[in-house]
């Protein structure tokens, strides 16, 4: 069964919140993969901001850019793209809170701040984290150690296409896997096989599957147009059948003490399941 698994995508999401970029090939580091989610938006108590409490960040757009990317606005086209490097110089440090995690990290340029304080309406900062910054995952489920990024727990998001469809022949209105910002999308197999999965492998790197993923508000978020559905849709009906321990499940969450490239196209392999 293994054998007919593939990889078909890989994303990256170089600023937390924000919109991906889509790769054929990916290099796999200790807090995921390479410029995944090592940029940060923070506001004047240096806090990290998501679309779930500032709905103007869904109005962002990320595109592609020579080592590095482009912001720009929906709906301000007098707002000039944004050229923002993948990784930051060590200018000025400050201390910034995601979730129960305090860490340092590099100040951007200020031109970068004035550029999100403009299009978001509010002041805020954008902050990058360093190879030097040590943020742990989950320690109970992850006596190894793993890093992670600006990401919410863990370096890596693996969702299965057949997962997808079947909850689309739920929607009236089907969604695209951008909703959910997977790092992984595979091809092959039953809906939410990657479910049962503990220990796999993408080409030659070795994964671990840890624990499903909680969905919130930024599912019912269409990332095209930055409208929120008035219905809650998909994660109503994705909580009608996908509930456990009160939040609705898509996607696993999953480690690597790899390094090395993964490429759309190769092989997925299963060697464990979990118990």
């Amino acid at each position: 069964m293994s054998d007919s698994l593939l990889l078909t995508d890989l994303y990256i999401y170089p600023v937390k919140s924000l919109g991906g970029i889509r790769l054929t090939e990916a290099v796999v580091e200790p807090r995921g993969l390479r410029h995944d989610r090592r940029w940060l938006i923070v506001d004047e108590r240096n806090k990290f901001m998501t679309q779930r409490q500032t709905a103007a960040m869904a109005h962002l757009q990320v595109a592609p850019a020579y080592n590095g990317f482009l912001l720009s606005h929906q709906q301000r086209p007098e707002l000039l793209p944004l050229y923002v490097p993948f990784e930051a110089t060590p200018e000025k440090t400050l201390f910034v809170t995601v979730w129960d995690d305090m860490v340092f990290a590099w100040r951007a340029r200020p031109e970068c701040d004035e550029w999100l304080s403009e299009a978001l309406g509010q002041p805020c900062k954008l902050v990058y984290m360093s190879d030097m910054v040590r943020r742990d995952t989950e320690p109970a489920l992850n006596p190894e150690g793993q890093l992670v990024s600006f990401a919410d727990a863990y370096p890596f998001l693996l969702i299965g296409q057949a997962s997808l469809l079947d909850l689309n022949n739920r929607l009236a209105e089907p969604v695209g896997i951008e909703r959910f910002r997977p790092n992984f999308v595979f091809s092959g197999g039953a809906a939410f096989i990657e479910d049962s999965w503990s220990h796999f492998r993408i080409g030659e790197l070795s994964f671990r599957a840890v624990r499903a993923c909680g969905r919130c508000v930024l599912t019912t978020i269409d990332p095209a147009t930055a409208r929120k559905n008035a219905l809650g849709e998909p994660l109503r009906t994705l909580a009608s059948y996908r509930t456990e321990d009160g939040s609705a499940m898509f996607g696993q969450n999953v480690t690597s003490a790899g390094r090395g490239r993964v490429a759309v196209g190769q092989s997925v392999a299963v060697h464990s399941y979990k118990a």
